[in-house]
């Protein structure tokens, strides 16, 4: 494969054309860089928004893991964490010889090995990338560790494209440890919120909860927080879940039992089938998770509770 100097004229292939691959593609088709996507949902209920944003953006999108491999000089896999290696098994025999593979995924480090050796034995090049904070404020340019073999020579390559990547080690699971152990606190906080303040409104304590929080932590501004991470979950709960059964393995490795990683997940969980229950509305309206004030979502967690016993 003849990989362009320039990255600006390569192909970006991505895998996942959710709320991050219609990110990074908005932001490189700006650039003018030729993008293709494939998602399994592209054969589902959900296509219709999707195939209107690539027509709007540009983008090209494909009927296959394999159709898109084979075009490729970058591939980008963000999908949800279960499928880091589904995903890295379906492009592998399609990769182009020399083509960078990045990895998302926010996968646990054995997954991550797994998906390498399956992209590196046909002849690709897989990086591990751990994204290190909400996505949409940043775009492009969030925060991402990279790590493996290849790592260092991506890393100046897609910074030219806007991205703001930095190598954690040439040994893979570095990264994405890194990414687990974060997660353990910060996907067990937006839990923990939820489960504080959900409860904390039954009682009818919530502003006393919430000012006692002020006082502890003032720099945090506890009602925005809350706003935040309510919506976040009801949003992406299902693949933050899956995110943290990747942590609970990531802790299981290091001889340790998850008992908040796994808690997390299960919260996660909770939160994802009641909002494709129709709890918190309906998906796709501006009205899903938009709420300014957690107190809306915590009221339809104990009506949702309430009508289940």
């Amino acid at each position: 494969m003849n990989l362009p100097l320039d990255p600006h004229q390569w192909h970006v292939g991505l895998i996942g054309y959710g709320e991050v691959g219609r990110i990074l593609a908005e932001d490189l088709r700006a650039q003018g860089v030729r993008v293709s996507a494939f998602d399994l949902k592209l054969d589902g209920a959900a296509a219709g928004p999707l195939r209107e944003h690539a027509a709007l953006h540009g983008v090209q999108l494909l009927a296959t893991h394999a159709a898109l491999a084979s075009e490729a000089h970058f591939i980008v896999s963000a999908v949800t964490a279960s499928q880091t290696v589904a995903v890295a098994q379906a492009c592998a025999p399609a990769v182009q010889r020399g083509a960078f593979f990045l990895d998302f995924n926010s996968a646990s480090p054995g997954a991550k090995q797994r998906a390498a050796a399956l992209v590196d034995a046909a002849g690709g090049r897989y990086v591990e990338g751990a994204v290190m904070t909400s996505i949409p404020p940043y775009r492009v340019a969030v925060p991402l560790l990279l790590g493996g073999a290849a790592a260092a020579e991506l890393a100046p390559l897609v910074n030219a494209l806007g991205f703001k990547a930095r190598v954690a080690s040439d040994q893979l699971g570095v990264a994405s440890a890194t990414k687990m152990c974060r997660s353990v606190m910060i996907k067990g906080l937006e839990a923990m919120v939820i489960e504080s303040f959900t409860t904390a409104r039954h009682y009818g304590v919530e502003d006393a909860v919430v000012a006692s929080l002020c006082e502890t932590f003032p720099g945090i501004d506890w009602e925005k927080q809350a706003a935040y991470f309510f919506q976040r979950v009801v949003e992406h709960g299902r693949r933050r879940s899956e995110e943290m059964r990747e942590v609970a393995e990531t802790v299981r490795d290091a001889g340790l039992t998850p008992w908040s990683a796994s808690g997390t997940a299960e919260r996660q969980a909770f939160i994802a089938d009641l909002a494709d229950a129709g709890v918190f509305g309906t998906r796709g309206t501006p009205e899903f998770a938009r709420s300014a004030d957690w107190r809306t979502e915590a009221d339809r967690l104990l009506a949702a509770a309430r009508n289940k016993h």
